[in-house]
């Protein structure tokens, strides 16, 4: 379980308004990549060892829009977005630093040190470090794991709307089976990222 032992280190350092960063869609076929920045005052600490955050990935879709919520009300919160147009220009690496960044300057302050799921951390970003499985270790990242996954499962949701053959209302744009077969028989919308391996091999297939 996650919990603020590298907050409070970090404090002890000298540095205040610690933001937990993480993403998701990194892996999917279709749509944004979703970051999400967040700092917990320390003073609502206590709130959220209550609340029980966990990596959003172990989290049911109910308890995750339950501590959606409970986050909102207690930290700020940064959301950025990088769109699969930007994915496909700059590759998804560079889109994820991208979409990390953005949710940095989203936030209403700006933080003086920067936790980072992952191994990489977003160039010229000197006071951040890298937390390998953060979203585990850290309740900030937990927390920006849980943000980032409701907002994209919702904005999948909504677009899932105007293309239901492709079921992102349920696999929110990774590879199922369902999404693979809307596919091969549908071709691709302008939410697709087409320098993905499966959807250049559709474009190729079609063209042929």
């Amino acid at each position: 379980m996650p919990d603020f032992s590298l907050e409070a280190g970090i404090l002890k350092k000298g540095y205040s308004d610690i933001a937990g960063i993480d993403e998701v869609g990194r892996g999917s076929w279709a749509g944004p990549v979703v970051a999400a920045a967040v700092v917990f005052p320390k003073e609502k600490w206590p709130n959220i060892i209550k609340a029980g955050i966990n990596d959003s990935k172990k989290l049911s879709p109910k308890r995750r829009q339950y501590l959606y919520d409970i986050i909102q009300n207690n930290a700020y919160v940064g959301v950025g977005l990088a769109s699969n147009h930007e994915i496909d220009q700059i590759n998804i690496l560079q889109a994820t630093f991208l979409a990390m960044n953005r949710s940095i300057e989203d936030l209403s302050i700006i933080p003086k040190y920067c936790l980072i799921d992952g191994n990489e951390i977003p160039p010229n970003n000197r006071t951040a470090e890298a937390v390998v499985k953060g979203d585990g270790v850290s309740f900030s990242i937990a927390a920006a794991s849980i943000i980032a996954k409701v907002t994209r499962d919702r904005l999948m949701i909504k677009l899932g709307l105007s293309f239901p053959v492709y079921a992102w209302d349920r696999n929110m744009g990774y590879g199922t089976k369902k999404h693979r077969e809307g596919l091969e028989r549908f071709g691709v919308t302008e939410y697709h990222r087409k320098t993905y391996k499966p959807i250049i091999n559709i474009l190729s297939s079609n063209n042929c």
